[in-house]
């Protein structure tokens, strides 16, 4: 009877799934592929190759009479970029937007990542790591039409600065950058936070020791372990500004950015063609300056 159940237990363990199963424990690099094979075939059909039909619709037309695209190449679509008016003023508009928020969120985000790892206990950097993720829980269209608020005439703003002789910015370029650098700040915050709390405290006593002044230590000891962080937060605001064309909407007046173009050639121009055209300025700008940044290690900081 024992070793009836021994068989049938030797028979009943041997099964193909467990034969897989063994195979896949011995072969490490093997499971690690297998496992990784549905996101990436994901990615590289949802992702790229959206993004390859769309280089290929750039160099497409569309029929002036009907209004449907044709499959007829030339590059018309991308000429224009460099010799109409209007495409340059707005990607220079676009780029200069993305720049200033980028710059204004990194100022911002560095003295309140740095208070917040290196100088605030344990219970206020709670309090503030949840201060900073907060807005990141509401809606974005909520968050816009609360600064639409916020900048018009009667806005609260306006109510501050009124005393003081000034008015609200308004509807602007000035008051869609406030918007997106309030919008894209907690991006920037938490990666250089993460960078910070690599820093060992024992290193900025030592530089305090050997003479170095606040200043001196700042550049020469902080800055150059937290480069890669501040720049992984320059990438999140810099990219999302560029592609954004909500907020300008509902806060930047009559101004246009490149998603505005893009957006209106697809909804009501329905010229994919010259959309895809402007879409590759923004995707030809991050692949140079991701390329640029890529040995600084801020991508494995993402």
């Amino acid at each position: 009877m024992t070793s009836n159940s021994s068989v049938a237990g030797a028979a009943i363990a041997v099964t193909p799934a467990r034969r897989v199963s063994s195979y896949l424990y011995n072969h490490a690099k093997l499971r690690l592929r297998l496992l990784i094979a549905a996101p990436v075939f994901w990615l590289g059909l949802v992702y790229i190759a959206s993004l390859l039909m769309l280089l290929i619709t750039a160099f497409w037309s569309i029929d002036e009479f009907t209004g449907n695209t044709k499959v007829i190449w030339n590059f018309d679509n991308v000429t224009s970029l460099f010799t109409d008016a209007l495409y340059s003023t707005v990607t220079l508009r676009t780029i200069g937007i993305a720049l200033g928020v980028t710059v204004v969120d990194i100022l911002l985000a560095l003295p309140i990542a740095f208070f917040m790892s290196k100088v605030a206990g344990p219970k206020v950097r709670n309090i503030l790591a949840i201060s900073v993720l907060l807005p990141l829980w509401a809606s974005y269209l909520v968050k816009a039409y609360a600064w639409r608020s916020v900048l018009s005439n009667k806005g609260v703003l306006q109510w501050i600065l009124e005393p003081l002789g000034l008015n609200t910015p308004g509807y602007s370029l000035f008051g869609a950058a406030i918007t997106l650098g309030y919008m894209w700040l907690p991006y920037v915050i938490l990666p250089i936070f993460g960078g910070l709390e690599k820093v060992p405290g024992n290193l900025l006593e030592a530089s305090s020791d050997l003479g170095a002044k606040t200043f001196t230590t700042i550049r020469r000891v902080i800055l150059p372990i937290i480069l890669p962080s501040i720049i992984a937060g320059s990438i999140f605001a810099f990219s999302l500004t560029l592609g954004d064309y909500i907020t300008i909407n509902i806060v930047g007046g009559a101004n246009q950015m490149l998603g505005n173009l893009i957006y209106t050639n697809v909804g009501t121009a329905n010229n994919l063609p010259m959309a895809a055209a402007l879409a590759l300025i923004p995707i030809a700008i991050m692949f140079v300056y991701l390329g640029s940044v890529r040995r600084t290690g801020a991508l494995n900081n993402l």
